[in-house]
């Protein structure tokens, strides 16, 4: 077992007699809960298996019950000398309050993953837990970043545009959004698809009812008076409201809600991909003209599957925090845990939550004195 501020430098031995080898040297760390998701450590620990095979410079610090996790580290040679054991008696469960989280849960492996972060020992955590479980922890453990409000969640969403996903948020860390918030999520937004993405100048639109300038919400409606001026200062196109149509379309890389109708847009299309996976699979084991049809499109069914798997764009990440937090779907399976890891390390390694603090900064300090199309202060920030 090692203690919550050992650092990945060196091997020791644990109470239970084993070697743990903690020489993890130059990698990029990303800290690991095991215990949070509902396929248990034994899915976490072959998404680490799946991520070392790709992603070369990678490092590991697996957070949870070291009795279970030891033995399944030993079976899998390739994480030796890149994944380190953080003994942590405790789970935080699906049924658990985020609010007696915040009180009791540290010795759980979602609080020791968190507090990697914290004491510098990792630059991204990774959980398939409790939601609002680890966006207590995170808020209380790393705080905010100055001048967020809220933070967000930020998804990928499978889309026409040419990088094949835009991006969306909060699509879950709090149900409502004041105009300041949106605009908030605009810039970690456009900030999170630049670094991401890779785009230069994402285009951002705001999530709603109809396109027209006189429908919605006020809130809706004041955000989208003020935008054009934190559009300015955080090097991105304003391209006006848009529609759930939009989200999955070309005209938009950055779609901004509350994360009510967020998260509803996302179970929908979590559950549509679904169900067009079942209707498809049905259709053709229907015959055995349909079978042989399947057998003959083979090809074109599995490109299909690859790219509407939801699995590989695994991962919401918490934005407005002081560290990289990436939440894995509880349901993920090894691919899935994967792509939330993948994630996380692209994050890490672009040094992406500078650049996030840096462009929040200057859209505060543009907010204050009120510099519209003033596009000064950035920075150099991405």
């Amino acid at each position: 077992m090692t203690s919550s501020t050992d650092t990945p430098t060196a091997s020791e031995q644990s109470p239970s007699g084993q070697t743990v080898d903690r020489s993890i040297g130059d990698l990029i760390v990303i800290s690991v809960d095991a215990m949070g998701g509902d396929r248990g450590p034994a899915a976490v620990v072959a998404g680490l298996v799946l991520s070392v095979g790709k992603t070369p410079h990678i490092g590991f610090i697996l957070h949870g019950d070291e009795a279970i996790l030891a033995p399944m580290i030993a079976k899998h040679p390739e994480l030796s000398g890149c994944c380190t054991l953080r003994h942590a008696p405790r789970v935080v469960s699906m049924e658990d309050k985020p609010s007696q989280v915040m009180r009791h849960g540290e010795g759980t492996s979602m609080w020791s993953c968190i507090e990697s972060i914290r004491q510098g020992e990792a630059a991204a955590a990774v959980s398939c837990g409790n939601t609002g479980a680890l966006l207590a922890i995170s808020m209380i453990r790393l705080r905010k970043l100055p001048g967020v409000n809220r933070p967000a969640i930020a998804c990928l969403w499978p889309s026409r545009n040419a990088g094949g996903f835009n991006v969306m948020l909060d699509v879950g860390a709090d149900v409502k959004a004041e105009p300041e918030d949106l605009l908030q999520f605009a810039t970690m937004g456009a900030s999170y698809a630049r670094n991401g993405l890779n785009l230069t100048r994402p285009r951002v639109g705001l999530l709603n009812v109809g396109t027209e300038e006189n429908k919605g919400r006020p809130e809706l409606k004041l955000a989208y008076e003020q935008m054009p001026s934190i559009a300015a200062v955080g090097d991105f196109e304003f391209v006006g409201f848009v529609e759930g149509g939009d989200i999955p379309g070309d005209r938009v890389d950055v779609i901004v809600t509350d994360g009510f109708n967020g998260n509803i847009a996302l179970k929908t299309g979590e559950g549509t991909a679904k169900l067009i996976a079942d209707f498809m699979r049905e259709a053709f084991n229907a015959s055995l003209l349909s079978k042989l049809a399947a057998l003959l499109a083979l090809g074109a069914l599995r490109r299909l599957q690859k790219r509407m798997d939801p699995r590989r764009v695994n991962g919401g990440v918490f934005l407005g925090l002081n560290g990289t937090v990436v939440k894995s779907h509880g349901s993920a399976d090894a691919t899935g845990v994967s792509a939330a890891i993948g994630l996380a390390f692209d994050l890490a390694k672009s040094g992406f939550n500078e650049r996030l603090a840096a462009r929040v900064a200057s859209a505060e300090r543009a907010g204050q004195d009120d510099a519209a199309n003033n596009g000064t202060g950035n920075g150099g920030a991405k």
